[in-house]
């Protein structure tokens, strides 16, 4: 199985999550879902087993809200599917932990880079918006349309997903 690279965008309950995981369904290969939310509130965990509700029993589950470039690292194999769902938390989280984004951006686009299967990249595109009012909101924002753009720049496929239709941007 050669890799590839599929990053799916979208805004929220876009439809990105359910279209990315049924690519990863119709693929062969063992599937791994790698989370990264974490659940610091009982609508986040009820969002959590919905996600969780929806795989079946082919698929494992990973949890890496922080360490996901080494997550990536750990499961590289040319029979892997990988699910990742999704980057925007992951950078929320280092956001929050007050991080060095910078080097963990340089971190996972190497892991995805090098990585032999195929993977699967979901993450909001929240640059759609109006201008959020505070710093850290402008952070993350920024932050988000920079990640985004160093993952769309080395996927093979880039897809934007809006009312549950993808539309190919790559």
């Amino acid at each position: 199985m050669d890799g590839h690279r599929l990053f799916v965008l979208g805004g929220a309950r876009s439809g990105k999550s359910r279209h990315a995981q049924q690519r990863a369904e119709s693929l062969e290969g063992r599937l791994t879902f790698v989370a990264t939310a974490q659940a610091h509130d009982d609508e986040m965990r009820d969002r959590i087993a919905r996600h969780q509700a929806d795989r079946d029993q082919r698929w494992r589950t990973i949890d890496a809200p922080v360490a996901l470039p080494e997550a990536i690292q750990a499961l590289d194999g040319r029979d892997h599917v990988l699910l990742v769902d999704c980057l925007t938390l992951w950078l929320s989280n280092l956001l929050l932990m007050d991080a060095d984004i910078p080097a963990a951006c340089d971190r996972l686009t190497r892991a995805i880079g090098d990585f032999s299967g195929h993977i699967i990249l979901v993450a909001n595109e929240v640059g759609f918006g109006i201008v959020p009012d505070n710093v850290l909101a402008r952070r993350f924002r920024d932050d988000a349309g920079r990640l985004n753009q160093r993952v769309a720049a080395i996927a093979d496929e880039v897809l934007l997903v809006a009312a549950g239709l993808p539309l190919r941007l790559k």
